[in-house]
């Protein structure tokens, strides 16, 4: 677990960080997005509550810094309270959460491709971070296990079918077996270098 942040630009609804969230297993990543670091001990004990239930696993371990968000009194009581061990790393050696620490700039610098790429405004970038993450959920490959990161906790294989491109205002609705009779989403949009044996 580890805190990105704060950005430059605020989203519409006021939010500053990014709550990155990887699952050591598996290497699958939630992103939670707050408006200030005090939400931390809130969001994460409401996290593994959802998690607990939604995929009916156990959570044992817990790997933080040793940043106050994620070392205090709420957060240690609840620990205590079901069980959960809390391991943080050493002062000043962001080296011991690599995992979590290269997912943030992988999220980032996504986000901040998808961004500029789409010419979409600053402020959108809470949705082209969640949708880094969602999307590299369900396309990375897991090495060790040659499974995607969906795979390895929910497992089955992921539909990415309805896959778009980030900030496209249109798109064809049908499976490349009639190109030539496109159905926009949107009043205005346009699509250039589609070729027939393409989806």
């Amino acid at each position: 677990m580890d805190i990105c942040g704060s950005m430059r630009v605020q989203t519409i609804n006021g939010k500053k960080y990014i709550l990155v969230i990887v699952d050591d297993y598996s290497w699958f990543t939630w992103v939670k997005f707050l408006r200030s670091k005090d939400e931390t001990p809130t969001v994460v004990i409401k996290f593994l509550k959802q998690i607990q239930v939604g995929l009916n696993k156990t959570v044992r371990f817990i790997c933080t810094d040793n940043g106050t968000e994620f070392v205090n009194k709420t957060l240690y009581d609840y620990y205590e309270d079901v069980g959960i061990f809390h391991q943080t790393t050493v002062p000043r050696s962001p080296q011991q959460n690599d995992v979590v620490e290269r997912r943030n700039r992988t999220l980032v610098e996504a986000a901040r491709t998808m961004l500029i790429f789409s010419k979409a405004p600053m402020f959108l970038w809470a949705e082209a971070v969640a949708t880094a993450c969602y999307t590299q959920n369900r396309s990375l490959i897991h090495t060790r296990h040659d499974k995607t990161l969906y795979e390895l906790v929910h497992n089955k294989k992921p539909d990415v079918t309805f896959f778009r491109v980030f900030g496209a205002l249109c798109y064809p609705t049908n499976d490349s077996e009639d190109l030539g009779k496109l159905q926009p989403t949107a009043d205005i949009g346009i699509f250039v270098g589609y070729a027939p044996s393409r989806k």
